[in-house]
């Protein structure tokens, strides 16, 4: 899964923007594949805030639950940005979904895509311990996740303070990782 790249850090570490960034220097049509969804006021602020920094020129799938069916929509419409998969994990287990058998399914579309794909994730298991059973399911749900896509993509670049660190193949230009 080589023009799969993984995308993580943790919250407002510039991994968005990374990503954005990088997947703009493939020269191809943007996707931009949204996985979050508007349930108050703060969130509705979140979402405007990252239309209003990825610009103009993207086209937008919004979809939080089936994500197989959005990259497979998508693949040969440009370089694709998915963002991100802690929130589609959130949507998963949320709507009471097996989100390992589901996990396994994206993996498998990721494995069957001939446009690159750009995931963006959060390292939420870095703090402290969650004081709930469901927060401390999801924190180890997402590492597990993290780790599944990690061992699957050609690339993961880990962003902290804006800045990247290659993890596991190029943190270089998407053009050079083609």
């Amino acid at each position: 899964m080589d023009k799969i790249t993984l995308v993580t850090g943790g919250a407002k570490s510039g991994k968005s923007l990374f990503a954005e960034t990088h997947v703009r220097a493939y020269g191809l049509p943007l996707v931009y594949i949204a996985t979050s969804q508007a349930f108050d006021t703060e969130m509705e602020d979140r979402i405007a805030a990252h239309k209003t920094q990825r610009g103009a020129g993207w086209d937008t799938v919004e979809e939080p639950l089936d994500l197989c069916c959005a990259l497979a929509r998508t693949d040969g419409a440009g370089a694709r940005l998915v963002d991100c998969m802690t929130l589609w994990l959130s949507n998963v287990m949320h709507a009471e979904l097996d989100w390992q058998a589901e996990l396994e399914k994206v993996l498998q579309t990721l494995r069957e895509q001939s446009s690159p794909v750009m995931l963006v994730t959060n390292e939420v298991g870095g703090g402290i311990v969650p004081m709930s059973a469901l927060a401390r399911r999801y924190r180890d749900a997402s590492g597990l996740m993290n780790q599944r896509l990690a061992a699957g993509a050609g690339h993961v670049v880990m962003v902290t303070c804006g800045l990247p660190l290659a993890l596991k193949g190029s943190a270089a230009a998407p053009a050079s990782l083609a």
